[in-house]
């Protein structure tokens, strides 16, 4: 497979100032977004999900909340370069002169029926960036989904959006006997319940009969990634207490970083990326489970091959801990044209 030399065709973030306007149009992205995700950076409103498999009117589900999809604050849709906020303007999207993130990843459009599991599911798939978004009516016993993306999924995200729930995620690093909660701060959960202790495989996914993952008769979305080589990374490292923190090799220049320490309970996830402000050692945090404002403390410098943490902070660098993290690229350590990424 042909390495992706412009990542931000996939993956991309935009960051934007609020005018208080009834519906702004948000460009920049570079292409029609299948998940936005954004942030009001400068005050404790909560990050809000959409995507295009859903649909832009059934509205908001909130990261770091439990609460089901709520419908008051739509958008009003998915642009060619970006997404278009709803008429009634809302301060939680565009307060005058407020701070926002927009954070953005292409699938496949609104997708179609998939019966690769027991279920038939709706999936929005992009085989070569390795990102798929699934939907299926939920059955409340074990079940199997597809997900659409050829390979077995390293990260899958699972959101019930009918019911005040948690954000169930499967992490590769962990294995399918363990889980972690989006929206919380608990350390890795040993429940069968969740994904029935089953390792998904190149087509479907399994969920049992915990109502987070497979409630019957809700509406199911997940959000599922595979790991493709010099644009993403998912994986595990160990914190060392140190303020001259680890380095983990991604083999690229990292665009997002997501961190979180599945050991201990109590720990914030912790966001990162190449725009807020972008540079070392200035790598601003957020939280996705917590409405918190953005903290600009120093965490982690993002380089040419990877990231270097920068913290003896607890979250993501306690030592003797495991830490898991998505990591998603800038820019390939050399690209196909054999152009070097330099870090800034």
């Amino acid at each position: 497979m042909a390495q992706i030399d412009k990542p931000n065709l996939h993956f991309n973030t935009v960051l934007y100032t609020g005018n208080g306007q009834n519906s702004r149009a948000i460009t920049g992205v570079g292409f029609q977004p299948d998940w936005a995700w954004l942030k009001y950076r400068n005050n404790t409103y909560s990050h809000q999900t959409f995507d295009r498999v859903r649909g832009a009117s059934p509205g908001t589900l909130y990261t770091d909340l439990t609460n089901a999809v709520d419908t008051n604050y739509p958008i009003s849709s998915f642009d060619s370069d970006g997404i278009t906020l709803r008429a009634t303007s809302d301060a939680s999207q565009n307060a005058n002169s407020g701070n926002f993130v927009l954070w953005s990843w292409k699938a496949n459009g609104a997708g179609s029926s998939n019966g690769n599991g027991s279920v038939t599911s709706t999936v929005s798939a992009n085989t070569t960036a390795g990102f798929s978004i699934v939907k299926w009516t939920g059955t409340g016993a074990t079940a199997t989904v597809g997900h659409g993306l050829g390979a077995k999924p390293s990260i899958v995200l699972i959101k019930n959006t009918g019911a005040t729930e948690n954000w169930v995620m499967y992490h590769s690093a962990l294995g399918a006997e363990k889980n972690l909660k989006l929206n919380n701060h608990e350390a890795a959960q040993d429940t069968t319940g969740a994904f029935n202790d089953t390792e998904p495989t190149t087509s479907v996914f399994t969920v049992h009969t915990n109502t987070n993952t497979n409630q019957s008769g809700q509406v199911m979305i997940a959000y599922c990634f595979t790991e493709k080589t010099g644009y993403s990374k998912f994986g595990k490292y160990i914190g060392n207490g140190n303020a001259d923190g680890v380095f983990i090799y991604t083999g690229f220049k990292p665009a997002f970083v997501l961190i979180k320490n599945s050991t201990d309970a109590g720990e914030l996830w912790e966001m990162f990326d190449n725009r807020r402000i972008g540079y070392n050692p200035n790598n601003y945090r957020l939280y996705p489970s917590d409405n918190t404002a953005e903290d600009t403390s120093l965490r982690i410098d993002l380089v040419s091959n990877g990231f270097k943490l920068r913290t003896n902070g607890s979250h993501i660098n306690e030592s003797g801990d495991t830490m898991v993290y998505w990591a998603f690229a800038e820019n390939p350590i050399v690209g196909s044209n054999n152009i070097p990424a330099v870090a800034k």
